[in-house]
C-alpha cells in the first residue's frame, strides 16, 4: 500500500513520533469512511486496527439535519456499528458552546430541522415560537431543510435585537449529486446578514476548532493526541491546523495530490486512504 512521501527520512521519523503520540482519531465521513452509500472496503479493518491499537475515534460531520439516531442508523446500514459517544455533529458542538458560553441560556430560536431540534430538546433546551412575545436566550441558525419564510424572518428579527446568535456551520451549500442546488447554513445566515447587516457571533463546524475542542473536552486529550482526518483541505485539514491538531489528508474523496502539494498549508500527512494511515499508526507504535 502506497503512501505520498514528500518528507526526507529524518521528518518521516519526526512524523512517526507525533503519530505516536495519537490517542484520538477524528474522522469526517463521505469521502474519508464512505463515499455516498457506499462504505470504503479499508474502512472496517481501519477500524478494527484502531481499536487494538487501543486509539478511541470519532465521526464527526458538518450537515446538522440529522439527529444523532439518524446518522448511527446510516452507519449501521452500511455496516459499521457506532455508538452515540462516537459521533459529533455541529448540533452537538452548538450544544457544547452554549453550555460553555452561555450557561443561563435555556429557552432558543431554532432555524433546524426536526432532527436537529430533537437533539437540543433532549440537552434540556425549549425551542421559542414564531412569536415576537416568545423571547428566546439565543439565536441558533443551521442547515434547515424545512426553513420557512416567517421563520427566517423572526431569526433575522431576533438577530437584529442583539440576542447571541450562532451558526451551527458555514456551508454555502451541502454536496449532492440531484438536479437542485441545496442551501446551507452559510446561505441562510447570509440572507440574515444581508437584511440586517449582522453576522453570526460564531460559526461552527469545520473549520472552526471549537468542533474538535468538543472532543477533546470529551476524551480528556490534549491538541497533539488527537488526528484529524478528512478528504478536504480548507475544512478537514485547516481545523486540525487551527485546533493544533495533526492534520490527514485522504486522497480518496475531493482533493486530488496536486491540489494538496499545491496547497498554501500542507496537510501533515497525505495518505491515499485510511487504510494507509493505519499502516503507519502500526509502525510509530512500533518506533
Amino acid at each position: 500500500m502506497q503512501f505520498h512521501r514528500y518528507r526526507s527520512a529524518w521528518e518521516h521519523e519526526e512524523l512517526l513520533g507525533r503519530l505516536g503520540r495519537i490517542r484520538h482519531v477524528a474522522l469526517d465521513m463521505d469521502g474519508t469512511i464512505y463515499m455516498g452509500g457506499s462504505l470504503f472496503p479499508w474502512t472496517g479493518a481501519f477500524l478494527s486496527e484502531l481499536r487494538e491499537l487501543g486509539i478511541g475515534y470519532s465521526f464527526l460531520t458538518n450537515n446538522p439535519s440529522k439527529s444523532i439516531a439518524d446518522y448511527l442508523a446510516k452507519l449501521a446500514s452500511l455496516g459499521i456499528a457506532a455508538t452515540r459517544e462516537e459521533m459529533y455533529t455541529t448540533t452537538l458542538a452548538t450544544i457544547d458552546y452554549l453550555r460553555e458560553h452561555y450557561p443561563a441560556a435555556r429557552r432558543l430560536f431554532l432555524l433546524g430541522t426536526p432532527s436537529m431540534v430533537s437533539e437540543f430538546e433532549a440537552a434540556g433546551y425549549v425551542p421559542t415560537a414564531d412569536s415576537a412575545d416568545d423571547v428566546p436566550d439565543a439565536v441558533v441558525a443551521a442547515f434547515d431543510m424545512t426553513l420557512e419564510y416567517s421563520r427566517l424572518c423572526r431569526a433575522a428579527w431576533w438577530a437584529k435585537q442583539g440576542l447571541p446568535y450562532i451558526a451551527t456551520n458555514p456551508d454555502r451549500v451541502c454536496p449532492t449529486d440531484l438536479p437542485t442546488v441545496l442551501v446551507d447554513c452559510g446561505s441562510i445566515c447570509a440572507a440574515i446578514e444581508h437584511a440586517t447587516g449582522r453576522r453570526p457571533d460564531v460559526t461552527l463546524g469545520k473549520p472552526d476548532p471549537n468542533m474538535l475542542s468538543g472532543i477533546l473536552a470529551r476524551h480528556g486529550l490534549r491538541p497533539e493526541q488527537i488526528a484529524m482526518v478528512g478528504d478536504r483541505i480548507y475544512t478537514d485539514v485547516e481545523m486540525a491546523r487551527n485546533a493544533g491538531a495533526l492534520g490527514v489528508l485522504v486522497l480518496s474523496g475531493e482533493t486530488t495530490l496536486d491540489v494538496a502539494e499545491a496547497a498554501e498549508h500542507r496537510p501533515d500527512l497525505i495518505a491515499e486512504h485510511i487504510g494507509t494511515l493505519g499502516e503507519l499508526l502500526r509502525e510509530a507504535r512500533r518506533a
